[in-house]
C-alpha cells in the first residue's frame, strides 16, 4: 500500500527509546527487551531497544529469533517457547539461547547440539503458578538433574532460570509471595543439583513497575516499552503508537436512518456521517462498536454502528467532512485523541492485544526526531 493512500500505523521509535531508558535505568541495567509477535505489532525494533540500554532481548519461537538476528543483534537473545521438534539446529548456529521446560525439550536440544558441534545455552523455566508453560514443581528436580548430567557430556550449559508470575499486576495479592517463594526454591534445587553461574529472571513489565519480582537478575521487559502499563501504577511510560485513516465518503442523515448491519445504530436527530476505510480486518475489535470514539477536526466523535470488516462509520454531527480528511482512531500526543488504552477498554480487553492485532494491510512507518521516516515493514 502506498504511505498516505489508506490507514496508517506511526510507530513513534522515539518514545520506543525513551520507554526502553526508562526500563533500563529502573532496572540498573538488567534488562532483557521481550520483542515477541513483531515487536508488540511495531515492527523490527531491535536496534533501537539496543541502543537505548538493553541488554538482552527475549522472544517466543526461533524464528522470531532468528529474525531478530538477521537484523543485526548483537546481543544474546532467547527464545522461550518451542515445540519438541522446533529448529534448534538453526537457533544454535545463530547462537540463541532456548528455554526449555522438560527433559523431552531439553533431550531434543541436545541432540541439536551434537549435530552441529555447538553446545546450547539454555534457560530452565520453572511454573511457579501460571499452570502453563514452565516444568511443574513435581518435575522440576528432575529436569535440573538431567540439565547438569548433559553439561557434563558438554552438549548443554545452563545460563539462566526463569520463570513468570500470575498476579504481578495486583502487587497485594498473596499469589505474589507464593510465587516468589517458589522460584526462589527452584533457583535452590538448581544449585543444589551442581548447576551455577546463571542468571535468574521472573518480573515481566507489571513485576517490575509494582517490584513484587526484584531481586533477581534480568527484568523481562515488553509491553512496557511500547507504552503499556499493566500494573496502571506508572506516569512515566510514553505511547507509541498512532493509526489514522482517511475519510472517504460522506454524507448527510436524516432521523430514523440505520447504519450498518443490523441497523443497532439508529438516528435519532439529523446527523452527518463519515466512512473510513479501516474495520475488524485491519485489527479493530468489532466488540468496541458502539462504544469507541476517534479524533476528526479536533473533536471526539463516535464511531456508530457494527463495524464492519474493512469500513467503520463516524458520526459527526454538524460537521459534514469532506473526503482526504484525516482521522485519528488512537494518537500518542495531548490532542485529546482516543488512545490504545480507551481501545483496551471499550473492547473489554488489555492494550496488548489492540497494539498486536493490527493487520498487514495498515501501512506501517517509523518516525523519529532524528531520523527520516521509513516503513516498518519491508
Amino acid at each position: 500500500m502506498h504511505i498516505g493512500s489508506g490507514p496508517l500505523l506511526v510507530v513513534h521509535d522515539d518514545a520506543v527509546r525513551a520507554n526502553t531508558a526508562f526500563f533500563a535505568a529502573r532496572t540498573g541495567g538488567r534488562l532483557m527487551a521481550v520483542l515477541k509477535a513483531d515487536g508488540f505489532g511495531h515492527g523490527s525494533m531491535a536496534r533501537s531497544v539496543v541502543e537505548a540500554g538493553a541488554t538482552s532481548i527475549g522472544v517466543t519461537t526461533v524464528d522470531e529469533a532468528l529474525a531478530v538476528r538477521a537484523g543485526g543483534a548483537d546481543v544474546p537473545v532467547l527464545s522461550w517457547l518451542n515445540p519438541v521438534d522446533g529448529d534448534f539446529e538453526a537457533a544454535l548456529r545463530a547462537d540463541v539461547d532456548l528455554a526449555v521446560n522438560s527433559p523431552e525439550l531439553l533431550n531434543a536440544v541436545s541432540r541439536a547440539a551434537l549435530r552441529t558441534g555447538r553446545r546450547a545455552r539454555v534457560h530452565l523455566h520453572a511454573d511457579v503458578g501460571m499452570a502453563r508453560d514452565g516444568a511443574a514443581p513435581e518435575s522440576w528436580s528432575a529436569l535440573c538433574s538431567a540439565a547438569g548430567l548433559l553439561g557434563d557430556r558438554g552438549t548443554v550449559r545452563v545460563v539462566g532460570v526463569m520463570g513468570h508470575m500470575s498476579c504481578a499486576d495486583r502487587p497485594d495479592d498473596p499469589q505474589n509471595t507464593r510465587e516468589r517463594l517458589l522460584f526462589a526454591n527452584a533457583v535452590r534445587t538448581a544449585r543444589r543439583r551442581g548447576l551455577s553461574g546463571f542468571v535468574t529472571h521472573l518480573a515481566a513489565t507489571a513485576a517490575t513497575l509494582t517490584g513484587v519480582g526484584s531481586g533477581f537478575d534480568v527484568h523481562r521487559i515488553g509491553a512496557g516499552l511500547f507504552g503499556i502499563d499493566p500494573s496502571g501504577t506508572s506516569s512515566d511510560l510514553r505511547p507509541t503508537l498512532s493509526l489514522t485513516a482517511p475519510v472517504v465518503g460522506a454524507r448527510s442523515i436524516t432521523p430514523g436512518t440505520g447504519v450498518g448491519y443490523g441497523q443497532t445504530h439508529v438516528a435519532d436527530r439529523r446527523t452527518n456521517l463519515a466512512l473510513l476505510p479501516v474495520g475488524y480486518g485491519d485489527g479493530l475489535p468489532r466488540a468496541a462498536s458502539g462504544r469507541a470514539e476517534v479524533l476528526v477536526r479536533g473533536r471526539r466523535r463516535p464511531l456508530v454502528g457494527r463495524f464492519s470488516m474493512d469500513m467503520v462509520v463516524v458520526d459527526t454531527g454538524d460537521d459534514l467532512l469532506h473526503p482526504g480528511e484525516t482521522a485519528t482512531l488512537f494518537g500518542c500526543s495531548d490532542d485529546g485523541a482516543p488512545t490504545v488504552t480507551d481501545w483496551a477498554g471499550w473492547a473489554d480487553t488489555i492494550a496488548h492485544e489492540i497494539v498486536t492485532r493490527i493487520g498487514t494491510r495498515v501501512a506501517r512507518v517509523h518516525r523519529t526526531t532524528t531520523h527520516a521516516e521509513e516503513p516498518a515493514h519491508a
